[in-house]
């Protein structure tokens, strides 16, 4: 038996009509509206997303593009490339070479900050790679040359100093370690420098006392510099204007024994003399104490 669709008639009322018609012309004026006020908005204008879809290059490819560039003296352009192999491929063995290489790039072209950035990556990330001392040694060598003269801060100076020392003590059989002593040896004269700065500078405003502290460190921190004859000749100067003749002629007289030949100790001699005094050295001094056991190893040239 089949089941028949029934028709349900519509009724139609005229003042249904009325409103139905009414509400439909509403309708229509509020979204015209709307799409006008759309035009007249100029920051209502959705943005179409569209996906960019960017070839991932190769970690092979970027690491001999980078070498390319290397080798070419484009140092920048090495850079480049081999830090684009930490971002794609930071896990790929192309990863650390083409890290320590920015290092190396970034240190030739005389990117201290990012050549230090680099070289501290490489060692946190590889310490027992065989190229971690390299890394080591670039960093020193960034410090070093940012080294400023003496009239300056000196913390790059002892950043440097700090570096090289590490670099003697982790990796005390590497490659690096006799340059690396005698960049100590320079920096350390450096400091040196420094503090013979401000002591003149106290000995022409007669705070001697302030000269002797500058001048004692000298004598007692940096003994392997340039500077340590004059410091012990201004010790000399400083104390007899202080009236402490005992230490005078003690500062004297170490600089008479170790550096018979200075002209500095001429000078202190004279000063003495002067005074109706003579070098002679009291073992019980720190002056005294501060040269036992020592041995020249003055660094004759200063490359800042």
């Amino acid at each position: 038996m089949s089941v028949k669709r029934l028709t349900i008639p519509t009724i139609h009322r005229a003042g249904s009509m009325r409103s139905s018609t009414g509400l439909a012309l509403g309708v229509a004026l509020m979204l015209g509206g709307c799409d006008t006020l759309s035009n007249m908005n100029p920051f209502d204008k959705p943005e179409v997303y569209k996906p960019e879809v960017v070839a991932e290059v190769p970690a092979d490819r970027l690491y001999n593009e980078g070498l390319a560039r290397m080798q070419n003296g484009d140092s920048e352009g090495a850079t480049k490339k081999f830090g684009e192999i930490d971002k794609n491929a930071p896990f790929s063995p192309y990863a650390k070479k083409g890290l320590i290489l920015s290092a190396y790039t970034n240190y030739q072209a005389s990117k201290w900050d990012d050549a230090i950035t680099a070289s501290k990556r490489f060692i946190a990330q590889n310490p027992a790679s065989p190229d971690a001392a390299y890394a080591q040694y670039l960093m020193a060598m960034s410090y070093y040359n940012q080294i400023p003269d003496a009239t300056r801060d000196q913390e790059r100076t002892e950043k440097a100093i700090a570096a090289f020392d590490e670099l003697l003590q982790k990796y005390p059989k590497s490659e690096y370690v006799t340059d690396a002593k005698e960049k100590i040896l320079v920096a350390r004269d450096q400091l040196a420098g420094k503090e013979m700065n401000v002591g003149r500078f106290y000995l022409e405003k007669r705070n001697y006392t302030g000269a002797v502290n500058r001048f004692r460190d000298v004598i007692t921190k940096y003994q392997t510099t340039r500077h340590v004859e004059e410091a012990l000749m201004r010790l000399t100067e400083a104390y007899m204007a202080l009236g402490i003749t005992n230490e005078a002629q003690t500062a004297a007289a170490v600089l008479g024994h170790n550096f018979p030949d200075s002209p500095w100790y001429k000078d202190a001699y004279v000063l003495l003399e002067s005074g109706g005094l003579a070098p002679r050295e009291d073992r019980g001094s720190y002056i005294s104490r501060a040269f036992q056991g020592f041995s020249k190893a003055v660094v004759s040239l200063n490359p800042f």
